[in-house]
């Protein structure tokens, strides 16, 4: 039997125009920004501009925050992942919830919360300070614990949803066959899920790369220690224009790799 294959169906005539034209407005709407930072740019002296120390700082603190953000992320957001793809306990609703609050929370609202938790006179942030000497706001490692606060729930809902779709009869047949559920882990499911755990590390990054309203909160705007590319844009701003669209265009670049690089799985492009 000869199987017809289905093809996408494909809208015959003109469009409406009282679709097209509030289509074409949210086209420019979304796209004349962006096309503004690349008229403006600052082309011939962009190189120099670059190569600006207070540039190539904020720079390089966000490529080493952003980076480290990741990893911590990885470390505690793939385990909790399993956790709620895995395992059933009471309350998973509820704790898949407040996971995902920070995707919603306005972030200054969250570099408020990191400072009543983890400030000189927060709830742990006291014990740290007195017993371990111990201090994380307003200072790099404060950038790294805001940025990973903010980017980890994206990849959390990225690694659970590989996992929902992995095949776990592959994990059942190495558990029959004697590996533990820790070897199991490491030797099947991991690899299994590789692309979810990809994709989320990818997005989580670039999210981290990103921040700026709990950063400023909980770690300040110092530059060379705590001032990341977004907050160097917010400065620049008001003292340096053009440095503030040059960084914008490195960040605007970032973004546009991060999404041509997950096309197939985030935009649904075939």
């Amino acid at each position: 039997m000869i199987r017809s294959r289905r093809r996408p169906h494909r809208s015959q005539g003109r469009p409406p125009w009282l679709l097209l034209l509030p289509a074409t407005l949210g086209i420019a709407f979304l796209v004349l920004p962006l096309a503004g930072l690349l008229v403006r740019a600052p082309w011939p002296t962009m190189a120099e501009r670059l190569a600006e120390p207070q540039v190539l700082q904020a720079l390089r603190l966000s490529l080493v925050t952003a980076t480290l953000a990741t990893l911590a992320c990885l470390l505690l957001g793939v385990p909790l992942a399993w956790l709620l793809a895995r395992v059933t306990f009471p309350g998973r609703r509820l704790l898949r919830a407040l996971i995902t609050v920070p995707l919603v929370l306005p972030p200054v609202v969250g570099g408020v919360a990191l400072l009543l938790v983890l400030g000189r006179r927060g709830l742990i942030g006291q014990w740290l300070d007195e017993t371990l000497g111990v201090t994380l706001p307003f200072t790099t490692a404060g950038v790294v614990v805001a940025e990973a606060f903010v980017a980890m729930p994206f990849l959390v809902i990225s690694v659970e949803g590989a996992l929902r779709a992995a095949d776990t009869r592959l994990e059942e047949a190495a558990a029959t066959l004697g590996a533990s559920r820790m070897t199991v882990f490491r030797r099947v499911t991991l690899p299994l899920v590789a692309p979810g755990v990809l994709a989320g590390a990818v997005l989580c990054w670039a999210r981290a790369l990103g921040e700026f309203g709990a950063t400023i909160t909980f770690a300040g705007n110092f530059p060379g220690q705590t001032q990341t590319m977004p907050l160097a844009v917010y400065l620049a701003l008001e003292t340096e224009p053009e440095a503030a669209v040059v960084l914008s265009l490195v960040l605007l670049a970032v973004s546009v790799a991060i999404l041509a690089s997950l096309r197939d799985r985030w935009t649904g492009t075939a």
